[in-house]
């Protein structure tokens, strides 16, 4: 009696219809390469994908470097102390800037230097033992992130005006901000409209109203003919947008305004005008690439 009661159950819960859609929900509507293939609802009258794909190059709103200070000394404190002493001034220098502008972090580390002897093959060692340190050697890192470009040259060349022992090379990034990308999604919305107009004149067609509209742009990838779901790469190539809004104010992909930023007030022993004038060099930051796609399906009549 146990048996065919369960299997009266078993029945009874999966005639139900909402217990059983999960389970199906999840099966694939077809398999790459079958004959026939369920299209998806919006193909059933006629319509044209198209893909919205723009890029924009904007100047890189980032930059970054490090430089090093080396002292050595008998005295591990004295070493540290004289390390910190060289960076204090330009450190203070720096931050008068805001951490809007500039972003300063500074590190101490110290190391020992053993004395040095000679093998048996004439190889120069360390005699790394504790009783056999003979001077130590501190390290001071002034570590920069610079976010206003307009103040990039200027903040190098006091860095370079310190003389550092070592000077990191500068390296730039761009992040966008929130209106940026937004612009730049509207911008692949409005670029998809255009091909698609352009599309269904060439093809005879009227375009008409809208289906679906995918931000991300995967509506546009399903390959009915092929099987889907199946996405492909053969993206088109992107249309070149000269200039979109960013923060407010319109931004050329080419062009930024690069007003030279007042000095920061002088403290203690930081670099001079004219050391800060003789150290200044040139630094254009390079353009960066900003892409974006958007899928809207058309109907067409």
């Amino acid at each position: 009696m146990v048996r065919p009661l369960r299997f009266a159950l078993l029945a009874a819960l999966t005639a139900i219809p909402g217990l059983a859609a999960p389970a199906t929900a999840q099966t694939p509507p077809a398999s790459i390469g079958q004959q026939y293939i369920p299209a998806p609802w919006w193909m059933r009258d006629p319509v044209i994908a198209s893909i919205g794909h723009v890029r924009v190059e904007l100047q890189a709103n980032r930059a970054g470097f490090s430089a090093t200070f080396r002292t050595v000394d008998r005295s591990v404190a004295e070493a540290s102390r004289k390390a910190a002493d060289q960076v204090r001034a330009l450190s203070q220098t720096l931050a008068a800037y805001g951490v809007d502008k500039v972003r300063v972090e500074t590190s101490l580390t110290t190391q020992p230097l053993y004395d040095q002897y000679r093998d048996e093959n004439g190889v120069l060692r360390d005699n790394t033992r504790a009783d056999r340190i003979e001077r130590y050697e501190a390290q001071a890192t002034v570590s920069l992130t610079v976010r206003d470009m307009a103040v990039l040259e200027r903040v190098y060349a006091t860095v370079l005006a310190a003389q550092p022992a070592a000077i990191a090379r500068v390296y730039f990034s761009l992040e966008p901000d929130n209106t940026a990308r937004s612009n730049l999604a509207a911008a692949a919305m409005r670029d998809a409209r255009t091909r698609a107009e352009a599309a269904a004149q060439n093809a005879g067609a009227t375009l008409g109203s809208v289906r679906v509209i995918d931000p991300t742009g995967r509506a546009c990838q399903t390959d009915v003919l092929a099987g889907w779901p199946s996405y492909g790469s053969g993206a088109s190539l992107p249309t070149t947008v000269d200039e979109i809004v960013v923060s407010g104010s319109r931004m050329n992909r080419a062009e930024m305004a690069m007003a030279p930023p007042p000095p920061p007030p002088a403290s203690g022993q930081a670099p001079s005008e004219d050391a800060i004038e003789a150290a200044r060099l040139a630094l254009q930051p390079p353009l960066q690439v900003l892409t974006d796609q958007a899928c809207v399906v058309y109907g067409l009549s």
